[in-house]
């Protein structure tokens, strides 16, 4: 790794079906949908699995500004508990946060038995947008690249499946989406000032992530690289790769039987003025 054009990045342990559909050009929905239903069953049974087995797993989702984390994660847990699959995007730190040792803040929120914690970008961000936009000091940057390997090594040390994920994105795909945000109401919200100044420092980006990987692509640790110009495709993939990453396996249940529902026993329901939700003719006109 450590490359600066995503086309040097080593895709070899690819599933053959990823690579044979990249040929084809995008997915189509149907196709998408439908392999995307497949997926959410195995998360589902991973799930069962990770409670039974009391497992801790830890997943971080790292990427340029308009990689696809979000879409990637939501598409990694819209079938699943909230409880086990549990999301971790934290603001920026507060004053009290900043005179801490620096992973203080990600260490509590790490994985207990039986739960998997999905970070939204992580500790790296000190290797990132800290390191480029001049948030953290170099000897603060190179201390943070000499340290995360032991960290993360106690972290598996401990039990936790740590899986690391960087999303790479072209140049001309980031610019497509994040001009697509400008214009978007449903989007706008994304496109923030910072959003704008990493935009136009690429290539300070791409020397920061080059000296993260180098400094912290580890055999306990290594990094996974994730194309993401196709969201589609990167959002099978990363559930894909999750599910051969965290060993499960399908546990054995009945099936489940609606119990029989008690008689209403003279029930009535009551003439109550009740204050219902606005039906409108979606479709049509309304106001």
């Amino acid at each position: 790794m450590g490359k600066k054009n995503k086309k040097n990045f080593d895709h070899a342990a690819e599933p053959p079906a990823a690579a044979a559909a990249a040929a084809g050009g995008k997915l189509t929905n149907k196709v998408y949908r439908n392999e995307l239903k497949k997926l959410h069953v195995e998360l589902v049974k991973l799930q069962q699995w990770v409670i039974a087995k009391s497992l801790k797993v830890c997943i971080i989702f790292e990427g340029r500004d308009g990689a696809g984390k979000g879409g990637c994660i939501k598409a990694l847990t819209e079938r699943v508990s909230p409880r086990v699959f549990r999301v971790v995007a934290l603001p920026a730190p507060t004053e009290r946060q900043k005179s801490q040792m620096y992973t203080q803040r990600y260490i509590e929120h790490l994985p207990a038995a039986g739960e998997i914690v999905i970070f939204d970008r992580s500790w790296y961000n000190r290797a990132g947008v800290e390191r480029v936009m001049g948030f953290a000091s170099e000897s603060q940057v190179e201390r943070f690249l000499e340290q995360a390997p032991g960290v993360e090594k106690a972290m598996v040390e401990s039990g936790i499946i740590l899986l690391k994920i960087w999303l790479e994105v072209s140049e001309e795909e980031q610019e497509r989406r994040l001009l697509a945000r400008i214009d978007d109401g449903r989007k706008i919200w994304k496109l923030s000032p910072m959003d704008l100044k990493s935009f136009s420092r690429w290539y300070d980006y791409s020397r920061a992530r080059d000296a993260m990987f180098a400094a912290t692509d580890t055999p306990w640790a290594p990094w996974f690289v994730l194309r993401s110009d196709d969201k589609k495709r990167a959002r099978l993939n990363v559930i894909d790769h999750v599910l051969r990453h965290v060993p499960h396996e399908d546990l054995k249940r009945e099936k489940v039987k609606l119990p029989k529902r008690q008689e209403a026993k003279g029930y009535v329901e009551p003439d109550y003025p009740y204050k219902f939700v606005a039906e409108h003719a979606w479709g049509a006109e309304h106001v």
